[in-house]
This record gives C-alpha cells, structure tokens and sequence, in this order.
C-alpha cells in the first residue's frame, strides 16, 4: 500500500495520508482510494482478499519505505473519487457504469520502530524478487 506522508496539494486538496492518519481514523481504518496505475488496479480489483497483510509504503518523501502493517477489511470496489469532479483522483474516463479504478479498504496493524527505507529492501536476498 502505497501513501504520501508528506503534504502535497492536488486541486486545492492535501493527499498526504501516513501510517499516523491511518491509525488515527475511526476504528484506524480507511479506504486505500487514488490508486491510477493499471497493474495495482488489477491487483486491487482481482486478487487482493479480506484479510490479506498490506506492507504501508511511504512514497515521495524524503525517505521512502515500509513504515508499518495494514489488514485488508474490504475487498476491491469501485473508486468514488475517479467520479467527482472536484476530487483530486477525478478521471473523466471512469463512470459509475463502467469503473476504470477500484480501491480496498484497510485497518491499521502496527506501525514499526523505524520505516524500512527502500535502498535497505532492495539489498534483502529474501526480498529481491518482490516487486517495489
């Protein structure tokens, strides 16, 4: 699972979501919305299963990497945010009859002692054949 934790202003709106605002959310769960590339959509779409273990991966930032665990809770559905306008996510090209993104919902697990940068995932062995 992918995530800004530092501020970035789409359309007037702040994206940035961390393992903190996840665990700070109602029952520390939130749906996983704004995913627009086409082999996460299939994942999100096609395979990913309630209770599946998501790695929380902070992305553009100063130092990217795992920062903790997430819990499945919802299996993929239709994005909403590719619907509205107004929304930073917004595609034209996706409606409500034919859906070009999906999103899953997830619960906050555990955020670790330190995020995992990526340079130190990519010289793991066990890890080198995971995608990043």
């Amino acid at each position: 699972m992918k995530s800004e934790p530092e501020s970035r202003i789409v359309k007037g709106r702040d994206v940035k979501f961390s393992i903190d605002d996840l665990q700070a959310m109602p029952d520390a769960t939130s749906q996983w919305d704004g995913v627009r590339n086409y082999k996460a959509r299939n994942y999100l779409r096609d395979d990913i299963k309630r209770g599946d273990k998501v790695l929380f991966y902070h992305s553009n930032c100063k130092v990217p990497g795992i920062a903790g665990l997430a819990t499945v809770i919802k299996e993929g559905y239709p994005d909403y945010t590719a619907f509205d306008a107004e929304h930073p996510y917004y595609d034209p090209k996706s409606s409500t009859d034919a859906p070009k993104w999906f999103m899953v919902d997830v619960k906050f697990e555990r955020k670790f002692d330190r995020v995992l940068p990526l340079a130190e995932i990519k010289q793991h062995s066990l890890l080198k054949e995971m995608a990043l």
